[in-house]
């Protein structure tokens, strides 16, 4: 295996065979010894974090493929913590879209004025840009197009399959008595005629999720899914 990328909650390495194949870490994003799934650094290490990421991740990636919502998954090894996938190409240097059910987290932050915290939110859903320099800035449909990241057609598919996925990730949760705050995709595009299809994770590692209004942390939620 060739390693080709090294990132902050997983390494990537080329198969022979055309395939990718995903290595998790037991980093996770945040600061200060914080989690935090919007965060762009690493901020602290759990022990076990990697394969229990992974497990979630499998247990959605397979509702999904069940529902015919395309994705990268191909197979995944929890021992191993290891996950194999087709080849994506990222939207530019790297998008990620955020659907938000309450209001919490950057979205507070920024629109603190207008709202509560935890304030009920229709599915909200919102581009940032992959750029740790500039701390993920949000990017608009127009300026998507205009910078040539992705069409305009290509924005509506993604924001459809945003809207999709998180509704199938939260009815999921539900059925543990959970509820989704928001989560984090990431969507690339896959073969000659590249069909948009979500890419990456599916974990507690980007979401924020609450149990009897308590935040779960990414163990904990692992651990409750599965019981």
């Amino acid at each position: 295996m060739k390693l080709i990328y090294t990132g902050k909650t997983k390494n990537v390495y080329d198969l022979e065979d055309g395939n990718y194949l995903l290595k998790f870490k037991d980093d996770v994003t945040g600061a200060n010894g914080v989690f935090d799934p919007g965060a762009n650094t690493v901020g602290l290490t759990i022990d076990g974090v990697g394969k229990a990421g992974l497990r979630l991740t499998k247990l959605f990636f397979e509702v999904l493929k069940e529902k015919g919502i395309p994705t990268h998954y191909v197979d995944a090894n929890i021992d191993e913590a290891t996950m194999i996938v087709k080849p994506a190409a990222v939207f530019g240097k790297g998008i990620e879209v955020i659907c938000r059910y309450r209001a919490v987290g950057s979205f507070l932050r920024r629109y603190g004025s207008y709202c509560e915290e935890g304030q009920p939110l229709d599915a909200f859903v919102e581009v940032t840009l992959k750029d740790d320099a500039r701390e993920d800035p949000p990017i608009t449909k127009d300026a998507l197009v205009m910078l040539g990241i992705l069409s305009a057609d290509e924005y509506e598919v993604l924001k459809d399959l945003t809207k999709k996925v998180g509704n199938i990730v939260r009815e999921e949760l539900a059925k543990k008595g959970i509820e989704l705050y928001d989560i984090k995709f990431e969507f690339g595009r896959v073969g000659e005629d590249k069909q948009i299809v979500l890419i990456d994770e599916i974990s507690g590692g980007n979401m924020r999720a609450y149990k009897d209004g308590k935040y779960l942390e990414p163990l904990v939620l692992e651990k409750l899914m599965f019981e």
